[in-house]
C-alpha cells in the first residue's frame, strides 16, 4: 500500500484524501517510509521533518473526520527548498553562514501551500547560496540522482528535483535564478516549471532574476501547485497584479497550431550528440502528433553569459558577504569566494544591464514569429558528483558551467519556461527539452506541456533505484 500511495500523484492523492477514502497519515507514512528507505543513497532532504509531517497529518485527519472543509493540496506531501524561509524550521541556504538559522515566519509562498493543507516533509538540499546547478555544498551530503547515484541530480534545486523523481514526494519548491527549477527536472527526469517573474511571488529574492516554481511528476499536478502559490503579493517588488490564470483550464485545448521555433545549441553553444539527438526526436512530436509547426530558429545573440554572472553576484549581496568571507572566507565554497572577490566595476554591472536589454529585444522578436521557444534544457546528460560540470562537451574543452546555455536567457528576461522529460540515454539517463514562453502567456506553456505529456507520458517511468526498491522484501535497504 505504501509503494502504492508513494506512486500516485498529487491530484489523485489530495482527491483521495478528501474524500476520506485514504488518511492523510497514511500517506505521509508512506512517504516517511520511503525516505527511510532511500535517503541513506539520495539526501535530498538536508533537514527532515518527520515530526511535524505527522502532527500535520494528524490535525488535518482530525478537521476530515469533523467534516470541515480542507484545502486543494489536503494530505499532499511536499519538498520546500532550503531557499525558502520556514517558520521555526532551520534555512541553511546550504551555508555554513546560516547553519543555525531559524526563521519566525515563512516565506509568502510557503504560508499559502501551508494554508491549503500541504503537509511537510522538510528542507531539500541546495548547494550553497543556490550560486551553482549541482547538489552539493559544504555542510550536508552531497545529494545523487536517482537514476543513476553516481550522477548528479542537477541543482540549484537538487533534493527538490531528487525527491519528486524517487517518489519521495509528488511536488517539490524549487526556485530558479538561472535555471534551478528546469536543470533538475531535466536530470531527474521529472517536469519543472518557472513561471514569469511577477506571477509568483518570491519575496525572499533580492534580484528580478529569481523566480520561485514546482518541481512534479506531472503537468496537472504543477498546475494544482500554481493555483495555490500564483498570485500577487506586495512584499515582492517584482509582482505583478495580474488577472487569476485558470491554471486547470490550461490543461486542456491541446497545441494545434502553435509556431514553435527550434534551436538545438543557441547558434554558439556545444551540445551532447546524445542531448541533440534526444530533443530532435521529442521535437517531432510537437509537429507530427500535436499539430505545431515547428521551424529552426536563429538566436540572433552571442553568449550573454558574463552578463548574467554580473546581475547574479549583484543580486546576492557581495558586499555583505565580502565583509562576513573576511573572517569565514573558509568555510564558504571556492567558487563562491571567487564571484565575491572579483572587482566588479561599474561599468561591467551597467553594461550586464545593457546586454540584458538586447536580449530581451532579440527574444521579443523571436515571439513576433514563434509562441514558444523549443530547446534542449541543458547541453549535458547528468554527469559526475562533486564537480561544477564536464570537461568536454562534444569533445570540446568547456568552463565549468558551460553545460548550462539554454536556461538563463529566461531569467534575465524575466519570460515562463519550463522542462519537459525528451527521453532517457541508451545508459538510461534522462534528457529535457525546455519551451519558453511570451511573458506572462505562462498559460499557453502550459497548455502546450500538457498536450506533449499526453502524447509522449512519462511519469509511469520510474528510477531504477526505485524499482529495486519494490522488490525489496520489507525492512531491507535498497
Amino acid at each position: 500500500m505504501a509503494d502504492d500511495l508513494c506512486a500516485l500523484d498529487a491530484v489523485a492523492l489530495a482527491r483521495l484524501v478528501r474524500d476520506r477514502r485514504v488518511s492523510p497519515v497514511e500517506v505521509i507514512d508512506a512517504a516517511l517510509a520511503r525516505m527511510d528507505a532511500l535517503e541513506p543513497v539520495l539526501h535530498a532532504f538536508c533537514t527532515p521533518t518527520p515530526e511535524l509531517a505527522r502532527a500535520q497529518a494528524e490535525r488535518l485527519e482530525r478537521r476530515l473526520a469533523r467534516g470541515e472543509p480542507v484545502g486543494p493540496l489536503a494530505g499532499i506531501p511536499i519538498g520546500i527548498k532550503d531557499m525558502l524561509l520556514t517558520k521555526g524550521i532551520p534555512t541553511t541556504f546550504g551555508s555554513a553562514l546560516y547553519r543555525d538559522f531559524v526563521p519566525d515566519e515563512d516565506e509568502p509562498v510557503v504560508a499559502r501551500v501551508l494554508a491549503a493543507d500541504a503537509i511537510c516533509l522538510g528542507k531539500t538540499n541546495v548547494p550553497e547560496f543556490a550560486f551553482s546547478s549541482v547538489g552539493h555544498n559544504p555542510i550536508f551530503e552531497t545529494t545523487t540522482n536517482p537514476w543513476n547515484p553516481a550522477t548528479n541530480p542537477g541543482g540549484s534545486s537538487s533534493g527538490s528535483g531528487a525527491a519528486v523523481a524517487a517518489g519521495e514526494c509528488p511536488i517539490a519548491f524549487g526556485t530558479d535564478r538561472a535555471g534551478s527549477i528546469r536543470i533538475p527536472a531535466a536530470h531527474c527526469g521529472v517536469y519543472g516549471f518557472k513561471p514569469s517573474r511577477g506571477v509568483v511571488p518570491s519575496a525572499g529574492a533580492n534580484d528580478f532574476m529569481t523566480v520561485t516554481g514546482p518541481l512534479s511528476r506531472t503537468v496537472a499536478d504543477a498546475a494544482l501547485f500554481l493555483s495555490v502559490i500564483a498570485g500577487y503579493d506586495d512584499r515582492d517588488p517584482w509582482s505583478v497584479p495580474l488577472p487569476p490564470v485558470d491554471w486547470q483550464a490550461a490543461l486542456t485545448g491541446g497545441a494545434a497550431g502553435l509556431r514553435i521555433g527550434l534551436s538545438l545549441d543557441w547558434g554558439y553553444a556545444p551540445v551532447d550528440p546524445r542531448v541533440r539527438e534526444i530533443v530532435a526526436r521529442a521535437a517531432l512530436v510537437f509537429e507530427r502528433d500535436l499539430g505545431c509547426v515547428v521551424e529552426e530558429a536563429e538566436a540572433g545573440w552571442s553568449d550573454p553569459w558574463d552578463a548574467f554572472l554580473a546581475l547574479a553576484v549583484a543580486g546576492i549581496d557581495p558586499a555583505g558577504l565580502r565583509r562576513v568571507g573576511a573572517e569565514r572566507g573558509h568555510e564558504l565554497t571556492p567558487h563562491v569566494v571567487a564571484a565575491i572577490r572579483y572587482p566588479w566595476t561599474a561599468e561591467e554591472l551597467t553594461n550586464a544591464n545593457l546586454v540584458r536589454q538586447e536580449l530581451y529585444a532579440k527574444l521579443r522578436a523571436l515571439h513576433e514569429r514563434f509562441d514558444l521557444l523549443l530547446t534542449p534544457t541543458v547541453a549535458v546528460p547528468p554527469f559526475g558528483l562533486l564537480t561544477q560540470g564536464p570537461e568536454k562537451i562534444d569533445g570540446r574543452m568547456v568552463e565549468p558551467l558551460e553545460w548550462i546555455p539554454f536556461t538563463f536567457p529566461a531569467n534575465m528576461t524575466g519570460q515562463p519556461a519550463v522542462s519537459l522529460p525528451a527521453g532517457w540515454t541508451d545508459d538510461g539517463l534522462p534528457v529535457g527539452l525546455q519551451l519558453i514562453g511570451r511573458r506572462y502567456e505562462d498559460a499557453t506553456l502550459l497548455r502546450a506541456s500538457a498536450a506533449y505529456e499526453r502524447a509522449a507520458p512519462w511519469a509511469h517511468r520510474w528510477p531504477p533505484l526505485v524499482e529495486s526498491l519494490r522488490r525489496q522484501p520489507v525492512g531491507t535497504a535498497p
